[in-house]
């Protein structure tokens, strides 16, 4: 009767839950496909072995299991070669509901809902070691106390403090580039604008206007993740985007479809088309950062085809 009551009750509390810790796991891997297996493997884990107290609240033990699984698929994944530049996966976050974060903990998150699923944010969290990330996720992004924290990690109240303190050290360049520019919505907007302007001109094959477009430090990030042809390498300065991203328009497949839509928190270009050949990219996800000024300074790229599954399909 106690194991039929632990089951129920750990079974509603994954229903109530596993919005947030899908938004959870995805900011510890920054891929989707670890999200979901993340959250699967915790489903698997309550129901398995429940904890052991029914009469309290179950979300602390979730995010408990959640979070050390998280460091551990972290670990695993930086032991793998990684062919090229590596991405985040691409998701849509036209509907922010599955990724927002109900606040329970002690301090103000440092980090809104969007600007936590941005690949700028994202990739600034790749320097950081397992426990650090696990630590600022869960302290800056989840707005976790230094208790919560240390509970769902197993560390010390003064351990957390001081990887905190590390983890925000390591993220100081990060930090320089967010106060030096400007609100993240109005960011957003000029992200589209450039991004809109960018591609027109790459269309009307004017290099011209491309180089108008781009800071002159811009660099291009590819991820076909050894599927698909993009370059292993980041490509840098604005002269040699310009050119690389206009000898791929001649020499690729024309884009069948495309669309503007709202993908980690910027808009996006969405686009499909029928590969010429097996190396090339059916579906790819375009996005990009800017400076104050509204200059391109970074191009995203994502071709792999299991950094797409929470992009939707355009319609046909």
């Amino acid at each position: 009767m106690r194991e039929r009551a632990a089951t129920a009750a750990v079974a509603a509390g994954l229903v109530q839950h596993e919005k947030w810790l899908w938004g959870l796991c995805y900011r510890m891997t920054g891929s989707s496909a670890d999200a979901d297996d993340l959250v699967q493997d915790t489903f698997v884990r309550a129901m398995e072995r429940p904890p052991a107290r029914t009469d309290e609240p179950i979300g602390p033990w979730l995010l408990r299991v959640a979070t050390n699984l998280g460091r551990d698929a972290l670990r695993k994944r930086r032991r793998r070669r990684y062919v090229g530049p590596w991405l985040p996966s691409a998701i849509d976050t036209e509907e922010i509901a599955p990724l927002e974060i109900p606040g329970e903990g002690g301090t103000e998150g440092r980090y809104d809902v969007l600007e936590s699923v941005s690949f700028a944010f994202l990739l600034a969290l790749e320097v950081l070691t397992p426990n650090q990330r696990a630590v600022l996720v869960l302290r800056d992004v989840m707005d976790r106390s230094v208790r919560e924290t240390a509970e769902a990690l197993g560390m010390s109240e003064a351990n957390v403090k001081v990887v905190h303190h590390r983890a925000r050290a390591a993220l100081a360049p990060y930090e320089e580039q967010r106060e030096q520019g400007r609100p993240l919505q109005e960011t957003a907007k000029l992200a589209g604008v450039a991004l809109e302007r960018f591609l027109g001109a790459l269309a009307a094959g004017d290099e011209a206007a491309l180089m108008e477009i781009l800071a002159s430090g811009a660099d291009s990030w590819a991820d076909g993740g050894g599927e698909y042809l993009a370059s292993r390498i980041i490509v840098a300065g604005a002269p040699r985007v310009a050119r690389m991203f206009l000898g791929l328009t001649k020499k690729g497949t024309p884009i069948a479809r495309f669309e503007l839509r709202n993908v980690n928190g910027v808009p996006a270009l969405v686009a499909e088309r029928p590969p010429a050949h097996a190396t090339e990219a059916p579906r790819f996800v375009m996005s990009c950062d800017v400076d104050r000024e509204g200059k391109i300074v970074r191009i995203y790229t994502v071709l792999a085809t299991g950094k797409l599954t929470h992009v939707a399909r355009l319609a046909a």
